[in-house]
């Protein structure tokens, strides 16, 4: 693996700087005074904060003539951020493949690559990673600018700060130290999170989150995950494992879970739960979702009542974290949207049955998401640690 020059510090020294930035980010280009009024600072903490991230040319200052000019003062010109000034790399680790993109600043894909797992062993998804990152730095090589930083999303129970993956079901993992094998093996600051809360990150600065404080990622597929941002924080809990609705029991007499317990949402309406349960039903050999969801389209009646009784347990979940934390949006994304057709009325009932008072109004929304999107995602963690890294 070449070395990667890494010496440069991004200048935000302070948590307020890095809430700047953050904003333009997210909803720039902006104005000084619209900076200041969507942070809540003062004028001349905007000013000071500003000045430094345009000099390191971070922030580029639009001149437009037609900008409207203040009577008194500098120019009211917008400020930006310009995407080019720095490349990071993020990685979504399935139990059959690593999806990886290079991103600039802006979390814009420039380079999308997919790799099959030849292994799930730690040693053998480090080689593939590595392997991956080397190949996506050449690439970088091209756009002339340095990668800051490498973020890397798993599914599971995984610890941020302490960058250990602390039990991944699908890998079979059980306390890998990932962030830091990572790093020795590529070079690179390494950041790794959950793969839900990893896509929360892009939905919050990137996606359908932008402008909320209060909202919900909700994701169905191989399992069912959550990811929560409350008063404008990703939410990780005490022990990391915050928003973990798929682990909700919605039939204390249901399926057996994974987890151990009975009648979780994710024993229900998980793809290998719908899986599972059709072959009982039907009597048909599916081999996967795939085969499952076909069989659904075709009309079999067993198999649409199993999507049927999938989508009544999202429904529930959904409605649970809706009572608990009042969220402006819940928004439904994962592989397992394929089936929606097939469930989304359940949804729909179910939310609205379980969903107390007020909170029926929050608004839900699905947004298919390819797996390149949660590879972004795990960018834009590396994104998120590389301006707030040192601003304490």
């Amino acid at each position: 693996m070449r070395s990667t020059s890494l010496t440069e510090a991004f200048p935000a020294h302070t948590p307020a700087a890095s809430q700047i930035f953050t904003t333009v980010l997210s909803h720039g280009p902006l104005t000084r005074s619209e900076i200041a009024g969507r942070t809540h600072l003062s004028a001349a903490a905007v000013t000071k904060a500003v000045r430094p991230l345009i000099e390191a040319g971070y922030l580029v200052e639009d001149t437009a003539e037609d900008a409207p000019q203040p009577v008194l003062g500098r120019p009211a010109n917008p400020v930006r951020v310009d995407g080019g000034r720095a490349l990071f790399l993020g990685i979504k680790v399935t139990g059959d493949e690593l999806i990886a993109v290079l991103t600039d600043l802006c979390c814009r894909i420039r380079v999308a690559r997919r790799v099959p797992l030849t292994s799930r062993e730690p040693k053998a998804v480090l080689t593939s990673v590595a392997g991956l990152v080397q190949e996506l730095l050449t690439e970088a090589d091209g756009f002339g600018v340095q990668v800051r930083g490498l973020g890397i999303a798993v599914s599971g129970d995984v610890d941020r700060a302490a960058g250990v993956v602390r039990y991944s079901p699908f890998l079979e993992w059980h306390d890998v130290p990932l962030a830091e094998l990572a790093a020795t093996t590529t070079g690179l600051p390494v950041t790794l999170d959950n793969d839900v809360r990893a896509l929360t990150v892009a939905e919050q600065w990137f996606g359908a989150g932008v402008g909320l404080s209060d909202f919900a990622l909700v994701t169905v597929g191989a399992g069912i995950g959550c990811g929560l941002v409350v008063h404008g924080q990703v939410v990780a809990g005490a022990h990391g494992v915050a928003g973990e609705i798929g682990h909700v029991t919605i039939d204390p007499a249901g399926p057996r879970c994974h987890c151990g317990n009975r009648g979780c949402v994710e024993a229900i309406a998980s793809d290998p739960a719908i899986v599972g349960r059709i072959r009982e039903v039907t009597g048909a050999n599916v081999a996967d979702a795939t085969e499952a969801l076909a069989l659904a389209h075709d009309g079999d009646p067993g198999a649409r009542e199993v999507y049927a009784r999938a989508g009544a347990a999202i429904g529930r979940g959904i409605a649970t974290v809706a009572n608990l934390l009042g969220p402006e949006r819940v928004i439904i994304s994962g592989e397992g949207l394929a089936a929606y057709d097939l469930f989304a009325e359940q949804i729909r009932d179910a939310f609205a049955a379980a969903a107390f008072g007020s909170a029926a109004d929050c608004d839900v929304q699905t947004r298919p998401l390819p797996f390149e999107e949660w590879a972004r995602g795990a960018a834009a963690t590396a994104i998120q640690s590389f301006i707030t890294s040192d601003a304490r």
